[in-house]
């Protein structure tokens, strides 16, 4: 049996990943390949892809619904209550890989969960958010990006936006190289403690800022001048990119484990990426300054208004 709201939170999806391709698309000028997909175990997919367009090297924005007899073990072994029940599993995931280094990397995702069995009620709940990965990053920016993410947060509660920047902060952490993939945004997951229509509106609006808060950032720096020693620290970085995707990304491990197209689970990977042994950058450069400044959480935000 199916949740009473699951055709309306696919609706939703499939509109939000229209309006990102044809947003996205209408910055880089160049449009998305679409190709969809079926499993044989129940459910699948939507894949938008655009590569070497005019801004994005590589991009995707993806839609998925999948559903199975049985959860994945991966989401059992997290959630023991879990066991033996079906599931069905929809969002939207995107990831924008630009061929400019001052462009940071940006991804977000926002999906809904739901798990059955007869003679109890079914155990449901929202997840997603959206973070930024500069390479070259601009104070101004990464504020923007959390400003937008506050903003977003505003209405349903003042502790959603403290709380959700912390839980991604915490989470798009590489541990084995003590950093932060990135300079955050919002991350939350197993959200059901409102009701279902809060939680809704909650995901929506989340979804529907990605635009507002990625776009002006490509449009400031889209056109800064760069060589090939940003291209090669821009490749350096996306091996740490690459690193967190498959060491420490449930979202992919989940992914893999339930059948998903592996494709479009691995579109989110950069097309070119490199790794240098025992590298370091100069002292005081422009590279070292992303490790030294920008890769551990900061109250961006109160920096700002301070």
């Amino acid at each position: 049996m199916a949740h009473p709201h699951l055709d309306k939170v696919k609706e939703y999806l499939l509109d939000l990943q229209e309006r990102l391709c044809e947003g996205l698309a209408a910055e880089d000028g160049e449009h998305f390949r679409e190709d969809s997909w079926t499993r044989e175990s129940g459910g699948g997919g939507r894949s938008r892809v655009i590569e070497n367009g005019n801004v994005f090297e590589k991009g995707g924005v993806n839609f998925s619904h999948v559903f199975g007899e049985r959860l994945p073990a991966s989401a059992s072994a997290a959630r023991p209550e879990l066991a033996g029940r079906s599931f069905h599993a929809v969002g939207v995931s995107w990831v924008l890989h630009p061929h400019n280094p001052h462009v940071p990397t940006a991804h977000g995702n926002v999906r809904f969960f739901i798990a059955e069995k007869d003679d109890a009620d079914p155990v449901w709940w929202f997840g997603g958010g959206f973070d930024l990965t500069p390479f070259y990053p601009v104070f101004e920016d990464v504020v923007h990006w959390h400003r937008v993410a506050r903003d977003t947060c505003a209405p349903f509660g003042d502790e959603v936006y403290p709380r959700f920047k912390q839980w991604c902060d915490d989470y798009f952490k590489l541990h084995h190289r003590g950093e932060t993939r990135g300079v955050g945004g919002l991350f939350f997951d197993d959200l059901n403690e409102w009701d279902f229509e809060r939680c809704f509106a909650f995901q929506q609006a989340v979804g529907d800022a990605f635009l507002e808060a990625y776009m002006p950032i490509v449009q400031r720096r889209r056109e800064t001048p760069y060589g090939e020693r940003e291209r090669d620290f821009q490749a350096f970085r996306r091996g740490r990119y690459v690193e967190f995707n498959l060491v420490w990304d449930r979202g992919t491990l989940f992914g893999l484990q339930s059948g998903g197209r592996t494709e479009s689970i691995l579109m989110s990977m950069p097309p070119l990426a490199q790794w240098q042994y025992c590298w370091t950058p100069e002292p005081g450069s422009d590279e070292a300054r992303l490790g030294d400044e920008f890769l551990h959480p900061r109250e961006w935000l109160e920096e700002a208004e301070a």
